[in-house]
């Protein structure tokens, strides 16, 4: 198991936009040192990873470890928007693909092919009619099974948006369907672990994009916050909570936070012009006074990632005022990784060359 006694920087994993050209693949930027504020490129800015696999392209990238393993995984979503079908958004959200793609590493230089995993497949075998998976994300549950499942009691929930349109409806031909966030969990992202759960969001409109953080309460246990975009109400990004312990399950409890996150960064204001929020935690936060979350919003359609950042999660979220704040521009949706100084001075190796 890999050691994150030492935690030193952070990974970020992304696409880039790029209307004139195929930039729909992974690419990697390190923070400068220890600070969150500067990122650096690797592999000179150019892609570390691409898929052959479906529409070739990948977006929404999110990278996570397995702690009980120490495995890393990318999941990213198969559209290809630039240089593929050109069927439009209307097309790619009714009748694209249900796959994600998947890349895995021991040491976060050396990844294998990529693979698929189709989220539409339910536990009996069938499937489920989707439009699409976009923007798939997970946290690690380490109690999730009972004792003993599948050699341990730890899973991924996976929260990943699509179109669900009625079992009957094959060629997905109802105009009043729209997305939901809906949830699985996987011990390895594989298709023979992989469950299908239900819905985990259903706002009666599009809801897309979901990112969550968790932080340990003083009772010992976990506040959930979770980060969406809404594109049907006029609210943009938002963000709730709740205290429950198995916080995907249906019935749960969620009380908004905050919506219209990161509006200000959009020329005329308008909150539906940000979009694919990433968010992560310094790894220094100990619960004290100084502690600070971090989040990325998508300025669309082509400015790319602006900064916020959370002394209190409870409170929201402000843009960050750091002088020193650098992102390489265009920069899309994409996740964000702590990493131990080990994994962190083998990467900086590559800032040149992968």
């Amino acid at each position: 198991m890999t050691d994150t006694t030492d935690d030193y920087g952070y990974l970020l994993v992304h696409f880039i936009e790029d209307p004139d050209g195929y930039a729909e693949k992974i690419y990697m930027d390190i923070s400068d040192g220890d600070n969150p504020h500067r990122w650096v490129p690797l592999n000179d800015g150019k892609p570390v990873l691409a898929s052959h696999l479906g529409t070739t392209g990948v977006r929404d990238p999110h990278i996570i470890r397995n702690p009980d393993t120490g495995t890393w995984y990318i999941i990213a979503t198969d559209l290809r928007v630039f240089g593929g079908d050109g069927g439009g958004w209307y097309e790619w959200s009714h009748h694209a693909s249900t796959n994600l793609i998947i890349w895995e590493s021991d040491d976060l230089l050396h990844w294998s092919e990529p693979r698929m995993l189709d989220v539409s497949r339910k536990p009996d075998g069938s499937h489920l009619e989707l439009g699409m998976a976009w923007a798939c994300e997970c946290l690690w549950v380490p109690d999730y099974y009972p004792q003993g499942h599948h050699g341990g009691r730890g899973a991924f929930v996976m929260y990943w948006s699509s179109t669900v349109f009625n079992d009957a409806d094959k060629a997905h031909d109802d105009k009043n369907v729209y997305c939901t966030v809906l949830w699985g969990a996987t011990t390895d992202f594989t298709q023979d672990t992989f469950e299908y759960g239900g819905v985990f969001i259903d706002n009666h409109g599009d809801a897309i994009d979901t990112t969550m953080i968790q932080r340990p309460l003083p009772d010992g246990g976990v506040r959930t916050y979770r980060i969406t975009k809404d594109n049907a109400h006029g609210t943009g990004i938002w963000m709730d909570r709740t205290d429950a312990k198995r916080w995907w399950e249906p019935g749960t409890v969620w009380t908004k936070v905050q919506d219209r996150i990161g509006a200000g960064y959009v020329p005329d204001g308008n909150p539906g012009g940000v979009e694919g929020p990433a968010v992560f935690a310094n790894h220094h936060n100990n619960g004290g006074p100084d502690d600070e979350w971090y989040l990325f919003v998508d300025v669309i359609p082509s400015i790319g990632y602006r900064p916020m950042v959370s002394r209190d999660l409870d409170q929201g979220w402000v843009p960050l005022q750091a002088d020193d704040y650098f992102l390489t521009a265009h920069t899309k949706h994409g996740g964000v990784a702590s990493l131990t100084r080990a994994e962190y001075d083998r990467l900086a190796q590559h800032v040149h060359a992968f």
